[in-house]
């Protein structure tokens, strides 16, 4: 009777043993235009090591011209499938696009997060559920270690007017946070999807510390992200407006049907970084 009842238990094991080898893996989709650079970066203020990886435009090798940079956040979701949690933004081919199209090209800078503490580094303001802050370490590694080695390896426009710093979600929160602390380094933001309810410190902080006039802001979020979304945002616009901040250098934009992913933040990527980069009236 054991041998009887042993027999099916071990088929069950092999079934499911041949069903998990069988899984098809995830294959790159990054285009040949990125890499992921050769060594961990030390961030010092947090004792961790980091991926960056590298978007470079279609030109690059061709020519003797420097390029705009953008430093995005969550990079194992901007250009490959294989690495991405939950599909990607497709940065890479969205670039690629432009640049055959318009003729746009830019540098992306994309730092990998840290499931373990991305809630952390990604706030420069402490939440009682997720803990401690850690965005202002998070930030002075990219303005300090990052930048400065894509600088000098790379040939880039690396004043602050050719620029920027973009992310969604919690990626939004410490871009909205890094064009007021860094005005110095940064004159553009791409906010998607903004984690405004994470620290109501960031309507005060945005208040005591504002942006200068010249920033442009693009703040985008989908409708269906849910009503503290929508009210949070639309009070960040309030405030932004009352201090005076020019209407033609902040953008909000409300999508109709989207929702918090990766698909709503691939849509919109393109023309977001267009505003982002159009020419400016002086101040």
């Amino acid at each position: 009777m054991k041998l009887k009842l042993a027999f099916p238990k071990v088929l069950l094991i092999c079934v499911l043993i041949f069903s998990a080898c069988s899984e098809p893996e995830k294959k790159t989709t990054a285009t040949d235009n990125v890499q992921v650079l050769p060594y961990q970066f030390l961030m010092p203020g947090l004792d961790r090591q980091r991926t960056v990886r590298l978007y470079l435009p279609p030109s690059y090798h061709q020519s003797d011209k420097s390029y705009p940079v953008i430093y995005m956040h969550d990079a194992q979701n901007l250009f490959d499938d294989k690495t991405a949690s939950s599909g990607e933004w497709r940065v890479d081919e969205s670039l690629n696009q432009l640049a055959e199209k318009q003729g746009f090209e830019v540098i992306v800078v994309g730092i990998d997060n840290d499931a373990d503490f991305r809630m952390n580094e990604l706030s420069p303001w402490e939440n009682k559920r997720f803990g401690a802050a850690q965005g202002q370490q998070y930030m002075e590694f990219i303005v300090e270690v990052v930048k400065p080695y894509i600088d000098t390896n790379f040939r880039t426009q690396a004043d602050r007017l050719h620029t920027a710093i973009m992310g969604s979600s919690m990626g939004a929160l410490i871009s909205h946070y890094a064009i007021h602390a860094y005005p110095q380094v940064f004159s553009k933001a791409g906010i998607f999807s903004p984690s405004y309810w994470y620290s109501q410190d960031v309507f005060s902080y945005s208040r005591f510390k504002k942006a200068p006039l010249d920033a442009r802001l693009y703040v985008m979020y989908g409708d269906k992200e849910g009503d503290g979304m929508i009210a949070d945002t639309d009070k960040m616009l309030r405030q932004l407006r009352q201090q005076g901040h020019p209407r033609q250098n902040a953008l909000f934009k409300r999508v109709a049907n989207g929702e918090h992913n990766e698909q709503l933040w691939r849509t919109e990527f393109s023309e977001a970084i267009q505003w982002l980069f159009q020419q400016q009236p002086a101040f």
